[in-house]
């Protein structure tokens, strides 16, 4: 039986990311996947800013990146990626890929050297999703 349920479900998604996650590692035999986060907080430690994504097979990938609307063209944005994209480094991945709308902040990432590489118009309808890659340098080990 096929039921499509409505809403979040943190259970299963856990399980087909897992499950996901084993068939493409075992295909490519990149086994080396990691989540991150980094997170700008308040003085009082109110979640002001974050990004969250990961890294797998020498790609970074950034799922969410948000910075609270007051906080914005302040350079804690900016600050996060640099941050994700040394930690990408340091993991030895040569890529990282972004997605965003077009009504969010391709700017942005065009500013920071991403290039669009893929479009994918009326998602949503009259809008777009772009999907954004910048080349990263190789750490060299210190």
């Amino acid at each position: 039986m096929i039921e499509v349920r409505t809403g979040d479900a943190p259970e299963v998604e856990t399980v087909l990311a897992k499950r996901i996650y084993e068939y493409n590692a075992a295909a490519t035999g990149y086994y080396d996947g990691e989540s991150f986060t980094a997170v700008h907080r308040s003085d009082s430690g109110e979640l002001e800013a974050g990004i969250s994504g990961y890294t797998w097979g020498g790609c970074c990938y950034v799922a969410y990146l948000w910075v609270a609307d007051e906080l914005r063209g302040k350079g804690i944005g900016s600050g996060l990626l640099d941050a994700v994209e040394r930690h990408a480094q340091q993991k030895g991945c040569l890529v990282a890929f972004v997605s965003t709308h077009s009504f969010q902040a391709p700017a942005f990432y065009a500013r920071r050297g991403y290039e669009e590489v893929a479009r994918v118009n009326d998602h949503p309808v009259g809008h777009a999703s772009l999907f954004y890659a910048k080349r990263l340098t190789k750490q060299r080990p210190a």
